[in-house]
């Protein structure tokens, strides 16, 4: 008795065919679908301003400040006493290493609002409210202080607390993420 020995097939021409018009149809599906899956996406000005978030300042006390989140960072609102803006106005800011006068951080006519980001240019820590030497933020990590106009005073921080984009509604009312 013989054993016929069993070779695997060769691939037949009409066996690549039947691969490449696969591939093919697949590639010209999935060209054809990107279109469709790609306008589900937000316009791309809704992405790079974030999405507004609306603040009713009406309940906040004098002296009171106030942590909300916008675009996942978190923003300082701070309702400054008469004594704060007065502190933060007659401050020699042009020896400040970040040199910015208190004007350039408020907004006109609402000076006792003080809006910024509530991360310490330092590392990136949250700072606490109404501690430190300048009636302003004190960063526990490191030691960096701001005064109560949000501009870094002592320690290793290099820059202002930074500012963030809004606009008055009324005078109780702001919205945080403005692109205009």
């Amino acid at each position: 008795m013989t054993t016929a020995t069993l070779l695997p097939e060769q691939p037949t021409r009409r066996d690549v065919l039947y691969l490449a018009t696969g591939a093919v149809a697949a590639v010209g599906a999935v060209a054809a679908a990107w279109p469709l899956v790609v306008q589900l996406n937000p316009d791309a000005s809704t992405v790079a301003a974030g999405f507004p978030l609306e603040v009713d300042l009406a309940p906040m006390a004098a002296g009171q400040v106030i942590k909300v989140f916008w675009r996942g960072q978190p923003i300082f609102i701070n309702h400054r006493t008469p004594q704060e803006i007065e502190s933060a106005q007659t401050a020699d800011w042009q020896s400040f290493r970040d040199p910015q006068p208190d004007s350039a951080r408020v907004k006109p006519g609402h000076e006792q609002w003080l809006v910024v980001s509530a991360i310490c240019t330092h590392l990136g820590c949250i700072p606490t409210e109404h501690q430190g030497n300048y009636e302003g933020w004190f960063c526990q990590c490191h030691g960096s202080q701001y005064d109560s106009s949000g501009r870094a005073r002592l320690g290793p921080a290099p820059l202002n607390l930074a500012l963030v984009p809004y606009e008055f509604l009324s005078d109780s009312k702001i919205r945080i993420g403005t692109t205009g």
